[in-house]
């Protein structure tokens, strides 16, 4: 019972986040709190098509709202977005999110530089910087995917309000 919840609440951010409009909501919270009226003049679109997008994300669980004599205050909610997205990666890539924590709690002893680690430090260094490795820390740690939440958009991610 409370895994279907779960995945509901899941899903509602995931069918939050698949509008350009509320990702560049999001992306502007991420400064602090506006107003509606200040989230809404940032956008071409009428503001009762705000309004719908700011009440999808609301119900998400993306945003809080609280008056302010007759304005509208909205702040993003981080720690849901990091917390469903979390979970779905957990659940689709658990190995990669294991390796993550488990790299985060053992701290490697330095190792005396030797002519044979130099080598393997500058092919881990080669590796690390190629495409394939960066998809891969791409799907270990989401906070760098995260970070830029907004600012590639295509025309195939957009959902009816």
């Amino acid at each position: 019972m409370a895994a279907d919840r779960d995945d509901i609440a899941t899903a509602a951010v995931f069918r939050a986040l698949a509008d350009p409009t509320r990702r560049q909501i999001l992306q502007d919270l991420r400064k602090g709190e506006l107003a509606a009226g200040d989230i809404a003049s940032r956008f071409p679109i009428s503001g009762p098509s705000v309004s719908r997008h700011l009440a999808v994300l609301k119900a998400a669980g993306l945003l809080t709202e609280r008056r302010q004599a007759n304005r509208v205050i909205y702040s993003l909610v981080p720690d849901r977005l990091a917390l469903s997205v979390g979970s779905f990666l957990s659940a689709v890539c658990p190995e990669e999110t294991l390796a993550r924590h488990q790299g985060k709690k053992k701290a490697k002893a330095p190792e005396k530089a030797s002519p044979k680690s130099a080598d393997k430090a500058s092919a881990k260094s080669a590796d690390k910087a190629s495409g394939k490795d960066k998809r891969r820390r791409a799907l270990v740690d989401p906070a760098p995917a995260l970070a830029n939440l907004g600012t590639e958009t295509t025309g195939h991610l957009s959902a009816t309000v």
